[in-house]
């Protein structure tokens, strides 16, 4: 039994470990595919997500590739994201469903028939504790009626308290990246525009001010960024080019002071 223990958390760190570029949908793709591995008689899962009220598969597995069966499973996806569904009530308000046979759950009649279509007897969706206004959950199909028992079920409510910290995870390092790049694009645009200022106040023997006032100027006269108007006069003056770079954005001498 412990060694079943340490196997499970190690396939746990392993899952859960964020690579380089990963997104939401690869991150969690991980999850469904070690789960339906995983977990005794499971034949399918996928991951749902809630955005503006509309579920939406974000990742999905099947233990087996059988095109013959793909109608069926396409089908029971609709019915799957249907508002009128179990998986809707588990992303709304985070209530796990069991369907522990089918042919005699009769609360969702259309769903079981889809599931029946598809070959499934059973089926268990679990929420994921996701933080924030973010809402997602587990879908697990097996063949085999009441194949979700205890122990199956603890499994995969650790594999749901991972996924959600991963999905959480995903989330804050890609915000956190994203703020990164903006920083780093906010102190480049500095720099550039500092530049340009440089070069024009060397160039007419005026201020910081006036110089951030000439560029603004020109950036109007021109509809460019003043960023990129930046770095084509440093680039201008890099090359020798300046006074045709001032003529071309109305900035020549005798127009630039004031």
């Amino acid at each position: 039994m412990a060694e079943e223990i340490i196997a499970l958390a190690q396939e746990l760190a392993e899952v859960s470990r964020l690579v380089e570029d990963d997104d939401v949908t690869s991150t969690l793709d991980r999850f469904v595919h070690r789960i339906v591995a995983v977990v005794p008689d499971c034949a399918e899962a996928a991951i749902a997500v809630l955005a503006d009220r509309r579920p939406d598969l974000v990742a999905r597995h099947h233990a087996s590739a059988d095109a013959l069966v793909e109608p069926a499973r396409a089908a029971l996806s609709a019915q799957l994201l249907r508002a009128d569904g179990p998986l809707f009530d588990v992303l709304e308000y985070g209530d796990p469903h069991r369907i522990g046979d089918t042919a005699a759950d009769h609360r969702w009649p259309e769903f079981s028939a889809s599931m029946i279509n598809a070959g499934y007897r059973s089926c268990l969706l679990l929420p994921l504790p996701a933080k924030g206004d973010a809402a997602a959950a587990f879908a697990l199909f097996s063949a085999t009626p009441s194949a979700f028992g205890d122990t199956s079920y603890d499994i995969v409510l650790l594999f749901a308290l991972h996924a959600g910290v991963a999905f959480d995870n995903v989330q804050l390092f890609k915000d956190s990246r994203s703020l990164i790049e903006q920083l780093q694009t906010a102190l480049s645009t500095r720099t550039v525009i500092a530049q340009a200022e440089g070069v024009l106040m060397h160039r007419y023997g005026i201020g910081h001010k006036i110089a951030f006032d000439v560029l603004k100027r020109g950036s109007q006269n021109a509809n460019l960024k003043l960023r990129d108007l930046a770095a084509d006069l440093v680039k201008a003056q890099e090359a020798g080019v300046l006074a045709a770079a001032l003529t071309r954005y109305g900035l020549a001498t005798g127009r630039a002071e004031g």
